[in-house]
C-alpha cells in the first residue's frame, strides 16, 4: 500500500500533542470543599469514571483515521504479461527405409527413427539434463523418403507433438521410398516463410528466428529439387538449417521383427559434404551422430545455440483504500458522541 498525499500523515504529530494540550489547559482544578476527605478518599473509583476519558479519545481516534483518509492509500495491484520472442523450428526427419537399421554400429540398440523419435521428444519437453525443452518455441514436424509430407504444422501445443511423432513410421512400399533431401527442406523452408500465420491473433508472441533441424542417414536419391537449391531458398529468407548425418552408413545390417530376422541394405553413407555446404550456407552447421548418446550431445548444441527469450512486462493497477478509514472515523466520531450523550453524560 501507498499514499498519494504522504505529507499529510504529518498531521498525526499534531494529533499526539492534542491531549498535552487539553492537558495544559484544564490544569486548574474545580472543586467542592469538604470538612473531611477521609469519607471521599476510601470510596473506590467506578467504572464510569474509570473509562471518562473514552470518549474524548474516540474523537482523537477519528481525527487520525480523517487524516490517515485524507493521506490517499492507494494499494497497488501488480499485472505480469509474458511477451515472449520465441524460435519457428521445423523438424525434418527422413524416414526412408535404411532408418529401420540400427542406430549403433554394433548393430545393437534402437533403430534409427526410433532413437531420433525419442530424442525429438527429450528436445521438445527437455529431459532434465543436457536437453531444456522448447516450451516457448514453435515447433513443427516434417518427415520424408520419396516425398516429403507435413505431419504437424507449426504450433506452440508440444503436448499433440508426442502422438504424431510416435506415428511416424518407416517407409513399407517400395514404391515410396527414397530420399528426397532436398524436397524436404524446401518444404519445410516454405512453411518457416509464413509462420507467423500459425500465430493466428496473438500479439505477445514473436519470432526471434527461424530454424530447420534435418535428420537424415543417407543422399538424396530422388525429388526434383537438390539440397543445395533449397539451401538457397532457405538463405534468401533467413533460414538457419542445422543438419545431422545419422549412423555410419554400414553396408549392411541385421533386423529382427516379429516375421523373422532380415538382412538390409543401410543405403547410402550419409553425403556429409553435401550436408556441410547446406549448413554453411544458411549460418548453420553440420554434425554426424553415430549412436544415441551423439545424437543427444547434437541436440544439446543447438538447444545452446538456439534459445528463445521471454520478456516480463508488469504494470500496477492502484486502486483506492481511503473509504475504509473515512467510514473508520465516521464509527468512531458516532461512538464518542453516542457514549458523551448517555453514559458520560454530564450535567452542570
Amino acid at each position: 500500500m501507498r499514499f498519494e498525499t504522504a505529507w499529510a500523515l504529518g498531521l498525526l504529530a499534531v494529533v499526539a500533542l492534542l491531549p498535552l494540550a487539553r492537558a495544559a489547559v484544564t490544569r486548574v482544578r474545580i472543586g467542592v470543599g469538604f470538612p473531611s476527605v477521609a469519607v471521599p478518599a476510601g470510596i473506590a473509583p467506578s467504572l464510569r469514571h474509570r473509562l471518562a476519558w473514552l470518549p474524548a479519545a474516540l474523537q482523537l481516534l477519528a481525527l487520525a483515521l480523517l487524516i490517515v483518509a485524507l493521506a490517499r492509500p492507494r494499494e497497488g495491484l501488480e499485472q505480469v504479461v509474458d511477451v515472449s520472442r520465441g524460435i519457428a523450428i521445423e523438424i525434418v526427419v527422413d524416414r526412408s527405409g535404411s532408418m529401420m537399421a540400427p542406430i549403433a554400429e554394433s548393430g545393437r540398440g534402437p533403430t534409427r527413427l526410433d532413437a531420433v523419435k525419442e530424442v525429438v521428444a527429450r528436445f521438445a519437453h527437455g529431459d532434465g539434463g543436457e536437453l531444456g525443452g522448447r516450451p516457448n518455441d514453435l515447433l513443427g514436424l516434417i518427415t520424408f523418403a520419396r516425398y516429403p509430407e507435413t505431419v504437424l504444422p507449426l504450433t506452440l501445443s508440444h503436448e499433440t507433438l508426442d502422438g504424431f511423432l510416435s506415428g511416424v513410421e518407416v517407409v513399407t512400399d517400395r514404391s515410396q521410398d527414397g530420399t528426397a533431401i532436398g524436397d524436404a527442406l524446401a518444404l519445410a523452408a516454405a512453411r518457416l516463410r509464413v509462420a507467423e500465420e500459425a500465430l493466428g491473433t496473438r500479439d505477445d508472441y514473436e519470432i526471434k528466428s527461424k530454424v530447420i533441424i534435418l535428420l537424415t542417414d543417407g543422399s538424396q536419391n530422388a525429388g526434383r529439387r537438390t539440397p543445395a537449391e533449397a539451401a538457397e531458398l532457405a538463405a534468401g529468407w533467413g533460414i538457419k538449417v542445422y543438419a545431422i548425418g545419422i549412423g555410419v552408413g554400414a553396408p549392411e545390417q541385421t533386423v529382427r521383427t516379429p516375421l523373422g530376422t532380415f538382412r538390409l541394405p543401410a543405403g547410402q553413407p550419409v553425403d556429409a559434404a553435401g550436408l556441410q555446404a547446406v549448413a554453411e550456407r544458411t549460418g548453420g552447421l553440420f554434425r554426424l551422430a553415430e549412436d544415441t548418446e551423439s545424437l543427444i550431445a547434437v541436440y544439446g548444441e543447438i538447444d545452446g545455440l538456439e534459445r528463445s527469450e521471454v520478456e516480463s512486462v508488469r504494470y500496477v493497477d492502484f486502486r483506492e483504500r481511503f473509504a475504509p478509514w473515512a467510514l473508520a472515523a465516521l464509527g468512531a466520531v458516532v461512538a464518542a458522541a453516542a457514549l458523551a450523550a448517555t453514559v458520560f453524560r454530564r450535567t452542570p
